[in-house]
Order: structure tokens, then C-alpha cells, then sequence
């Protein structure tokens, strides 16, 4: 978007921040035992401590935690949360996922969400979405993605008053330069991810027409959480940089510079903790060993289709998966493995650009001073 008014320009400006997402909070109190989870929920304190004592001692302007902060939005994990990031040497901004609104008798009413963030996006709105400017010329519009059905089905869709509010705000052009994040996905971070009763349940149903509406706008950067891998998908020019669940394998936050016509990327993992001395290791296995229930949900469906024994003798021999695509740039050479699934399993590679370091071209508004 072009700068408003006439004026001189004065700056290229630079911003130093850091994503994370999914931390699913859980304090001892309420926390539930899950046979088949892959996250590691009675690590997600010392976890998220931990990272956010590394990102204390980075020169950092912000940071941004797209959704799923809590494990079923109780209120006592929201006040932690809330509370922690108020302790932090930087302003912090988040957005809601579906494990913070749930339709959930322990959990908040979607209408208190704003309440317990008013200082980390929600200061002046009683809605579930925001915009604001951050820092001098850099705007931050945070959305919400969750729609609930009446029996309580989770939609990511970006709902009719918030779109007219999205494109209200974005024709007033209101900063040089904008950022944004929503829990859903925007772009595809698998093959056919959109066609597999697995993978779309993860992209925002109207994420054609939010990708065409940023880009009209100037805007080619999307952050999102929900899919808890690792991955910078890129669809005609524009970037979703998705983060893995700090919660979970592999336990990734990322640090982004974006100056000079380009945003940098880089990733750190939290690897150990005083409790879990070989936190990355453990998490790898645990993932591994939990995987074949969905391995064998994901080769008896569409497009595979196996049968259920099938499935189930080749299960085994694809624990390594979704470890892999959580890690972030997955190479698959599967030799053994029958055709068409050797061919399914290796179209799973990772494309450009990288999921854990990369420099994505985008450019940067230079700063603009009013003249009198």
C-alpha cells in the first residue's frame, strides 16, 4: 500500500521479531491424560518458560503467538498466560485457536477472550479479531478463524462481519507496512492437502479469496499455527509461514528480521529441560510411537483408499512421517514401500522455499514523515 498523504521519505525501516504457536498451555491442575497425543502437555510450562528465556535476551521488537495458546481454554491456563506475557521486556500479540474458544463446559465463552489479552491485541475491542499499529508505520492485523457449528464441529472460515470489517480497514490504508496471522492455514503445506479428510480440517475454507484480498493490498505474508509442523508454503507470490506447536516435536519457535526488501527466518528448538534432560529426543520417540493410528486413518481414506489390514502392515514402517514433516524440510526416498503409496508418501517432500531457514523476498515500505 502506498504511503497516505504527502511527505517525505525519511527511512528503510527494520523490524526484529519471533513467532510461536500452540503452546497449549496446561497447568498441573488441568491437565488430562490422551492415550494417542502427540504433544507433550505436562511440558508445556517449563517448555514455553524456556523459550521465552532465550527470547528475552534477543533484541527483539515483538512477538507473535498465533492460537491454540491453552489445551481446552480453561481460565485458569489463560490468566498464566496472560499474566507471563506481561512479564516480557517485549510487547507480545496473540489470536485464538480452537483449543481456546472450544464449545466446552470448562472452558471460557468466546465473548471473555479479549479480556484476558487486552494487553497482547485486545485493548479497545470486544471482538475476537484486531488491528494496530506496533511500531511506528507497522500494522498488525490479527484474525480469527474458529466458527463453531451447533453441535460443535470446528469451520476455519474468516465469517461475513469480520470480512467486511478486513476490507474496510484495508482500503483506509492504514500503515506502510502490514502484518497478519490467523490459527488456519492459507495455503496448502502438503500435496492435495485440501482434497484429504485429514489436511483440510487445517486450511481456512475461504483461504482463496484472504490470500487474493492481502495480495490486492500489497500484503504477501501470512503467519498461521494449527498444523504443528514446521513449513514456509509459498502459493503465486505469497508466503504462509506455519510453526510447529512448541508443545510438541520438535519444539520450534522462529526469529525473523525483515529490512531491506526481504524477511530473514532462522529456527531454534528448545532440545532440553532440568525435568527432561533429553526433551528433543524423547518427544521424536514419542511422536513415532503414536503415529501409526494416524498413518493408517490417513492411508485408508482418500486418495489411497487400503484396506484396513493393509493399512495396518504398513503402518509400521512409516512411523518416521509425521516426524519428519514436523521437523520441517522432510526428504522422502521410500524404495520398499509398494507403489502408489511410495509415490504418495514421497510427493510429501519438502518444496521451496525452506521451512527452517529462509530469506523470503519481500519488500519493505520506507517510512514517511508528514510534511507541514
Amino acid at each position: 500500500m502506498p504511503a497516505m498523504g504527502k511527505g517525505v521519505l525519511v527511512s528503510t525501516p527494520m523490524y526484529r521479531f519471533a513467532v510461536l504457536t500452540d503452546p497449549h498451555i496446561t497447568t498441573p491442575e488441568t491437565h488430562r491424560h490422551y492415550a494417542h497425543r502427540l504433544h507433550r502437555l505436562e511440558y508445556s510450562i517449563p517448555i514455553l518458560e524456556a523459550a521465552l528465556a532465550r527470547l528475552s535476551q534477543q533484541p527483539l521488537d515483538f512477538l507473535l503467538i498465533p492460537g491454540d495458546l491453552t489445551q481446552h481454554g480453561e481460565p485458569e491456563n489463560h490468566t498464566w498466560l496472560s499474566k507471563r506475557l506481561g512479564q516480557l521486556p517485549f510487547p507480545s500479540y496473540v489470536i485464538p485457536g480452537n483449543h481456546d474458544i472450544p464449545p466446552d463446559p470448562g472452558a471460557i465463552p468466546a465473548a471473555e477472550f479479549p479480556t484476558y489479552y487486552r494487553q497482547h491485541g485486545y485493548r479497545d475491542t470486544e471482538e475476537l479479531y484486531y488491528a494496530q499499529e506496533i511500531l511506528p508505520g507497522l500494522g498488525l492485523i490479527g484474525l480469527n478463524s474458529n466458527q463453531f457449528t451447533p453441535q460443535g464441529e470446528l469451520i476455519g472460515k474468516i465469517d461475513p462481519r469480520q470480512w467486511e470489517w478486513l476490507e474496510n480497514l484495508l482500503n483506509a490504508q492504514p500503515w506502510q507496512n502490514i502484518l497478519v496471522m490467523v490459527h488456519h492455514n492459507v495455503c496448502e503445506h502438503l500435496p492435495n492437502q485440501s482434497r484429504s479428510i485429514l489436511g483440510q480440517r487445517y486450511l481456512l475454507d475461504n483461504r482463496h479469496e484472504l490470500k487474493n484480498l492481502l495480495k490486492k493490498h500489497g500484503i504477501h505474508v501470512v503467519f498461521t499455527g494449527h498444523l504443528h509442523v514446521q513449513d514456509i508454503a509459498e502459493e503465486e507470490g505469497f508466503f504462509d509461514v506455519t510453526t510447529g506447536s512448541l508443545v510438541s516435536y520438535p519444539h520450534a519457535y522462529r526469529l525473523l528480521t525483515w529490512r531491506q526488501g526481504q524477511m530473514r527466518i532462522t529456527t531454534e528448538r528448545i532440545t532440553t529441560l532440568p525435568e527432561a534432560p533429553h526433551l528433543l529426543e524423547d518427544a521424536r520417540r514419542w511422536m513415532e510411537e503414536r503415529s501409526p493410528q494416524f498413518i493408517v486413518h490417513l492411508l485408508t481414506h482418500p486418495p489411497l483408499s487400503l484396506s484396513l489390514a493393509q493399512a495396518q502392515a504398513l503402518a509400521p514402517r512409516l512411523g518416521h512421517f509425521w516426524a519428519d514433516i514436523a521437523w520441517g524440510d522432510a526428504r522422502f526416498r521410500l524404495p520398499d514401500l509398494p507403489s502408489p503409496v511410495r509415490e504418495f508418501f514421497e510427493a510429501c517432500s519438502d518444496r521451496p522455499p525452506g521451512d527452517n531457514e529462509a530469506v523470503l523476498p519481500l519488500p519493505l515500505r520506507e517510512l514517511c514523515r508528514k510534511s507541514a
